[in-house]
């Protein structure tokens, strides 16, 4: 790096933290007597209500303080519970499309089994309704309808935190982000977004782990999350910008959902509205009573960011050969209309069966990790090659329990061999996922998952890694039993072929106003180069994150 590209990044880090100090203090000062003002004990801290004010001839005395006797006077009284509606039928029980829906996270070239995800935003356990437009579709409309004419900002500032404590001890992040959106719509009925997001991580600067090149890929970054503008016409929508486009939503296992790109570099252990990565496409959707139509393009593709060789996470680690240099070249990710994506998706909603069908064409947006020989180098490129897929999805509530499925063939893709004398190291194979899942749903907010899937390949290669069918099995329990404003989670996924699996355990506490604390442990455990998670082995982490919203 020129000593002027040095120069420029100090002043670039030192501008970006100043604005994030000052927005941060800005938050504070702005909140801060809202949370804790006159605090006199840990009830007024947390948000205890104060006793009704009732008329009274003379004031009494106040009471003397006494100590915190249950977990109410530590965190506050729960808000008094909103009636309950009315049972839906379930034809009803539908979750928005814009839910944090999984999304078809394909594993890493050694990683054969389906990937995963983290399922902390998701809504429900039944896909998009096929009977109405895109919630976020009509959303701007009625807003454009109901509210004034001046526009409305809204985001959050996050600061996420992570420890490594397995392996090698290290602080692994310490990224802040600021999110920002407004949306409306004009005179004439177009309706519009447009948002963004800016990520500054000095980790990279305030160690000195990892090399040079992972803090300049990784230290800053700016970019558009949704950005597009509506149009109707009927019984048609249509959608031209960045969006999200969500086609499956099963807990911590993407299978179906093939469209949306994803951000890899904390693995799965971040929130969805984190990982999720939108696409620039046109979207035209059709409705007519139970069916709903769809058809996508996206000229300019977006791919999985998956880091750069030196990060925690980064998906490929290369098998060290003995008289050789190994080298991970720039990843190629191919632009242009003769790689642009298109597909097309049918829904149906049938005596309460959401039923779904799609097919969809694009350069796989995970990479496969091409080999070339030389006379003491082997060098591997990260590449993108096109796939074709077919895939299916079907909900239905069967009253005490939710069943959910999802099924994708991909045809074409490439998968690292262990052919020594194979030209790139890659072999063509099509594959056959799917996952069946039931979920059930308590009292005080208590929600129970487990999930059964497997991979198939039906022209094994027996030169691959992966087994010729994988089986999986995860599992997922949260609640707010122990206190509305406290949450628990327990994620655990795990191979049924070897010793490959994950642990998540967090606690989400919402303190009040805007406010959300989020603490957790990840273990990972595995050989590495056999199985989705043994490569991470060494990463078992603590993490925390704060998020104030507005």
């Amino acid at each position: 790096m020129t000593p002027s590209r040095i120069y420029l990044r100090k002043r670039l880090n030192a501008h970006i933290t100043s604005l994030l100090s000052s927005a941060l203090m800005g938050l504070m000062v702005s909140t801060a007597p809202a949370l804790a003002a006159d605090a006199q004990s840990i009830d007024d801290l947390f948000g205890s209500p104060p006793p009704a004010k009732k008329p009274k001839p003379k004031a009494a005395p106040p009471a003397p303080a006494t100590e915190a006797q249950s977990i109410d006077d530590l965190f506050g009284s729960p808000s008094p519970a909103a009636k309950k509606p009315a049972t839906a039928t379930p034809a009803q029980v539908v979750a928005p499309q814009q839910t944090a829906t999984p999304e078809e996270k394909v594993a890493p070239q050694a990683h054969p089994s389906p990937a995963v995800a983290t399922p902390t935003q998701q809504a429900s356990p039944i896909g998009e309704a096929a009977t109405a437009p895109s919630p976020d579709l009509a959303e701007t409309s009625a807003e454009s309808q109901d509210e004034p004419a001046h526009l409305k900002v809204s985001g959050f500032l996050q600061t996420d935190l992570a420890y490594i404590f397995a392996g090698t001890k290290h602080w692994s992040n310490f990224n802040n982000t600021l999110d920002l959106s407004t949306q409306g719509s004009t005179t004439n009925g177009i309706g519009w977004k447009l948002s963004g997001r800016v990520n500054y991580n000095p980790i990279y600067n305030l160690t000195d782990f990892y090399p040079s090149s992972v803090g300049d890929d990784q230290t800053f970054e700016a970019m558009f999350r949704e950005t597009y503008i509506d149009l109707g016409a009927g019984d048609w929508e249509f959608r031209l910008g960045r969006q999200d486009i969500v086609w499956g939503e099963m807990v911590g296992v993407f299978v179906a959902d093939a469209v949306s790109a994803k951000d890899l570099r904390q693995f799965i252990l971040p929130d969805l509205d984190m990982i999720r990565i939108p696409q620039w496409a046109a979207r035209g959707e059709y409705f007519s009573g139970d069916f709903h139509a769809e058809a996508v393009w996206i000229p300019y593709m977006t791919y999985d960011n998956i880091g750069v060789p030196g990060m925690d996470f980064y998906p490929f680690t290369p098998p060290a050969v003995p008289g050789f240099q190994t080298v991970i070249a720039d990843e190629q990710q191919p632009q242009g209309l003769g790689d642009s994506a298109y597909g097309g998706r049918l829904s149906w909603i049938k005596d309460g069966w959401d039923v779904s069908g799609f097919y969809y064409s694009t350069n796989d947006m995970t990479p496969a990790f091409s080999r070339q020989i030389s006379l003491s180098t082997i060098t591997y490129t990260p590449i993108h090659k096109r796939i074709y897929q077919l895939g299916a999805t079907l909900g239905k509530d069967l009253g005490p329990m939710v069943l959910k499925a999802e099924a994708l063939y991909s045809r074409d893709k490439l998968i690292s061999t262990l052919d020594p004398l194979d030209t790139d190291g890659l072999v063509k194979q099509n594959i056959f996922d799917y996952i069946v899942g039931l979920e059930w749903s308590f009292p005080q907010e208590t929600r129970f998952n487990v999930q059964f899937f497997q991979r198939w390949f039906p022209d094994y290669n027996p030169d691959i890694v992966a087994d010729e069918l994988n089986s999986g099995v995860s599992m997922l329990l949260s609640t707010q039993a122990l206190h509305p404003k406290l949450e628990p989670e327990i994620l655990l996924l795990s191979s049924l072929n070897r010793v490959d699996w994950m642990a998540q355990f967090k606690l989400a506490w919402k303190p009040g106003g805007n406010w959300r604390v989020e603490t957790g442990l990840a273990f990972f455990g595995g050989s590495a180069g056999s199985g989705l998670f043994g490569d991470f082995d060494n990463n078992d982490q603590i993490y925390t994150n704060v998020r104030y919203s507005f």
